[in-house]
């Protein structure tokens, strides 16, 4: 992993505590996690990503990203794999002493 990933996953995991914090009254279910998701990651995904984010690309991207984890790596960390994920989608690129 490098810098940007790594503050994705942060990000990621952070979104994922306060979610279960906002719904620790049914144990964090939430069908429409990925709109919880999106109001709480847009703002600081754009500058990160350093991209114009929509609600409906990101809710999109999260749905995406779930289903693909669930199939291709359930047993990866799954803040990481969104971080993975969303490097790759958004093309970052790292210069070489990032590794």
């Amino acid at each position: 992993m490098n810098a940007i990933t790594e503050q994705l996953a942060v990000l990621f995991r952070a979104a994922g505590k306060a979610h279960h914090e906002a719904y620790a009254a049914v144990d964090g279910a939430d069908p429409d996690w990925p709109l919880w998701y999106t109001e709480f990651l847009l703002p600081k995904l754009r500058p990160l990503l350093n991209q114009t984010l929509t609600r409906s690309e990101l809710v999109y991207r999260l749905v995406d990203v779930s289903k693909r984890q669930a199939a291709d790596a359930p047993d990866h960390d799954w803040a990481s794999y969104y971080a993975e994920y969303f490097a790759a989608a958004y093309h970052i690129t790292f210069p070489d002493e990032w590794g």
